[in-house]
């Protein structure tokens, strides 16, 4: 039986993450290319619909479900569909509603591919030039890397720990999902916090901003939503079978 499109993406992030030595940019772009192919219907979601009548609903988190796949033109909230996490990697689904905003915010010491699967979306990032703690809290100089709209079909992007705009956020311009591989993921444990900034912009000094540690937005609401798309065989037995 052929593989899924799923199944090759998680294959090839637990070739190329489980390794003692951290992968070469060479096998990144190759873990790229996985993630260009990926579509909405891969990880359970139909772009396309928004069930109006008689929907079926997910108790939990509340989105609608029709014909097995969550209607993705129906979130109605910023929702989160985890797919697999291990100490390594980790794949997942943000869904956006129209005006939706995840604010900027950091991924340390980590390396992450996103793909845009369907919508239109503002994205906004920036690496640091100089960073340092005062009062217990980041602030800095941070240089813009992207400012403007993707829109879907798109190829994947690729940020690093200290390139490529680790800092980030994303404004859904329409109804739209952004499919992430983080390696390795967020843990408070082990360092790796998700740090959220504001932005102070210095009107002489264009392409740059004083990014300054927040807190937690209040408004910031995620959602978590199951995964319907097709079954996922990992290696660690965590054997994610939805239908």
């Amino acid at each position: 039986m052929d593989k899924c499109r799923i199944q090759f993406l998680y294959d090839a992030c637990n070739l190329i993450f489980t390794q003692k030595e951290p992968p070469t940019f060479q096998k990144i772009q190759w873990l790229k290319k996985f993630l260009d192919n990926m579509e909405a219907k891969d990880v359970g979601i139909d772009e396309f619909r928004t069930c109006r009548s008689l929907p079926e609903w997910d108790q939990t988190s509340k989105v609608e479900i029709c014909k097995g796949l969550i209607c993705g033109q129906g979130v109605s909230e910023i929702t989160y569909i985890h797919i697999y996490e291990s100490d390594f990697f980790s794949i997942g689904v943000f869904c956006f509603p129209a005006g939706a905003k995840l604010p900027l915010h950091d991924h340390p010491s980590m390396t992450v591919l996103s793909k845009l699967l369907y919508g239109s979306v503002y994205v906004k990032s920036y690496d640091w030039v100089k960073e340092e703690k005062s009062n217990y809290r980041t602030v800095g100089l941070a240089a813009k890397v992207v400012d403007g709209i993707i829109k879907a079909p798109s190829e994947a992007t690729v940020l690093f720990p200290r390139s490529g705009g680790n800092i980030h956020s994303f404004t859904a311009l329409t109804p739209c999902a952004i499919l992430d591989v983080l390696s390795p993921p967020y843990s408070e444990e082990l360092g790796r916090p998700s740090t959220y900034f504001s932005e102070i912009f210095v009107p002489s000094f264009r392409g740059y901003a004083i990014l300054e540690e927040r807190d937690l937005p209040d408004d910031l609401v995620v959602n978590g939503a199951p995964y319907l798309g097709p079954p996922l065989v990992t290696s660690d037995g965590l054997s994610l079978k939805t239908k």
